[in-house]
């Protein structure tokens, strides 16, 4: 995971999300999970979040390949826990269908929104995630419950990880891709100076 920069909601956002999720809220102040699905104002401002956010999930870091579907909007903060806060461009998160639907209702996982830097540490050449050595006990289990969360040491979160640097470290494509499509995975190499030893590092 790493820090994301929030960006400005559509100039439709009132419009299409805010201005009927309001009104609804005044009829079902305490939806329940199908009257929710009758209500999900916020997909149609899934593609703007999908754009703003250069298709990259706020948890894995990693671009959400169109081939998986429609976008998948996070709330941040549950509707169940915040049915105010449905409606509001500012607790969304542009997530993968796994994040979103290992994440859930769940409180324990970190917001990329808020994240202090270098919180998440990638160890090479195994690609596992790891708490910052230099993090406070609390902070470093709060990076440690957010791994367990969404699962991003598990298998098919390390092989995905592998997917965007092998071809990287085979030279099928530049740096620069890396860094725009596994933004953590490339920010990792820098900060660790491995952006050329690393392809020594994987051919062993």
């Amino acid at each position: 995971m790493i820090l994301v920069a929030p960006q400005p909601e559509p100039g439709q956002f009132e419009a299409l999300v805010r201005s009927p999720g309001s009104a609804y809220l005044v009829k079902v102040p305490a939806p329940t999970s199908t009257q929710w699905k009758n209500a999900a104002y916020w997909t149609r401002v899934a593609e703007d979040l999908r754009t703003s956010y250069r298709s990259i999930c706020a948890y894995s870091a990693q671009w959400i390949p169109r081939r998986e579907g429609v976008p998948s909007v996070d709330h941040y903060v549950p509707k169940s826990h915040a049915p105010h806060l449905a409606y509001e461009w500012a607790n969304y998160r542009l997530a993968c269908q796994n994040c979103n639907a290992r994440k859930r209702d769940y409180r324990d996982v970190l917001d990329p929104f808020t994240l202090a830097a270098d919180s998440f540490v990638l160890s090479f050449p195994d690609l596992l995630l790891q708490p910052n050595v230099t993090l406070a006990a609390e902070s470093a289990l709060a990076v440690d419950a957010s791994i367990k969360r969404l699962r991003l040491n598990d298998e098919n979160s390390v092989k995905s990880r592998l997917d965007w640097l092998l071809p990287y470290c085979q030279n099928v494509y530049p740096f620069d891709h890396v860094r725009q499509r596994a933004p953590f995975i490339a920010y990792e190499l820098e900060r660790q100076g491995l952006v050329d030893a690393i392809k020594q590092m994987m051919s062993m």
